[in-house]
């Protein structure tokens, strides 16, 4: 297999996927590459991969490689790691017969992960899957000790600027099938208009859409300088310990910031944000909720997901799938109902004007003529 392209290089896969262009090949450093990075490539339509790193270790089965293979995306793997400091990005390079050569030179052996090393290596990750759930757990278990403050009050929850009180919120995460679920509430959000919260990239799925982002929550690593200043509020989840990193990106962009110090998850705090402030039904997409969703994120457990999820239970309704519920069909029998409802008015109208009754009348006489009456 030979192919040959201009590179784009980054060790954070979704930082990577804002400056891809078309026919790109993308150099990263994703070990078990998941599935919502998979589809940001495939969107972006990038010539192939070359990952300096496991794509599909077999510790629990990602589906990543899986949905790069469907899309016809060949994936190449390396272990010569200095590659990211060799090759400039915006550069041509080539692949050819499983070596990388970069001005004229062979500076690396690549493999290609075909099909039947993917499904070997999800095989083993099924098998696995007790395993790291096992311990998946424990974890949760044990942070939930810790972390119990999320449902107890002992978190300080910021006042939002915007009025949620008594209203229908709308938190939007950059998660498997967000994209479909927004197309599938689309009518529900243009008539119910709900308060729009935007976990870090969700703000900008709600901008693809057409929307503004009445909120953006999150650690402000994956959202677009674009819809940090179109939003109207922008609050910055730091460490428990007042520490907020992506406070320093907002202040660069000159936009002001409200902090909020907790531990656990970007859209957990959006759900806390929300119900402190007084929603009255909050509607999630994209959102995180099993152990294959916090694996592929990185995360040891659950816990603070699960706590958030136990306080604001009574008002969350989570729209991960709704895609899948029901898809309308066109039927030519109801166009055919509705033309014919629609002549009925209109021949009764037309046979009550006197012009028509004189030639129906002439009809029935001509025709009593042909046929001798």
């Amino acid at each position: 297999m030979n192919i040959k392209g201009v590179l784009k290089k980054d060790k954070k896969t979704k930082e990577l996927t804002n400056r891809l262009k078309p026919g790109d090949i993308a150099l990263i450093d994703h070990k078990d590459l998941d599935e919502v990075a998979a589809l940001s490539l495939v969107e972006k339509k990038v010539k192939c991969i070359i990952n300096i790193n496991k794509t599909i270790s077999g510790r629990y089965p990602n589906q990543g490689p899986s949905i790069l293979y469907e899309a016809n995306i060949p994936i190449f793997e390396t272990d010569k790691r200095d590659i990211f400091d060799i090759i400039e990005e915006g550069n041509t390079i080539k692949i050819e017969d499983g070596s990388l050569y970069y001005k004229g030179e062979k500076i690396a052996d690549c493999e290609l992960l075909d099909k039947n090393k993917i499904e070997t290596l999800l095989n083993i990750g099924y098998d696995n899957i007790e395993k790291e759930l096992e311990s998946f757990i424990e974890n949760t278990l044990e942070y939930a000790k810790k972390e119990k403050g999320l449902v107890t009050g002992k978190i300080k929850v910021p006042k939002t600027k915007t009025q949620v009180k008594g209203k229908h919120v709308l938190v939007v995460v950059r998660g498997r099938d967000y994209k479909a679920d927004l197309e599938a509430i689309k009518s529900y959000i243009d008539e119910v208009k709900p308060v729009l919260i935007g976990v870090d990239g969700g703000a900008d799925a709600l901008l693809d859409f057409g929307y503004k982002p009445d909120i953006v929550v999150g650690d402000m690593d994956s959202i677009s300088d674009e819809c940090l200043r179109i939003a109207k509020e922008i609050v910055v989840h730091a460490y428990p310990d007042g520490r907020a990193p992506g406070l320093k990106r907002v202040k660069d962009l000159g936009l002001e910031a409200q902090i909020f110090p907790a531990p656990g998850t970007s859209e957990d705090m959006a759900f806390l944000l929300a119900y402190d402030n007084g929603a009255d039904l909050i509607v999630a997409v994209g959102t995180h909720s099993n152990m294959i969703d916090f694996l592929e994120k990185g995360r040891p457990g659950m816990a603070s997901t699960f706590l958030v999820r136990l306080k604001v239970g009574s008002k969350l309704v989570d729209a991960k799938g709704v895609n899948k519920l029901y898809h309308s069909s066109f039927k030519l029998k109801y166009v055919i109902g509705i033309a014919i409802a629609a002549l009925i008015p209109i021949a009764i109208i037309t046979m009550m004007h006197p012009l028509m009754r004189e030639l129906v009348l002439l009809f029935k006489i001509r025709l009593r003529m042909i046929l001798g009456f």
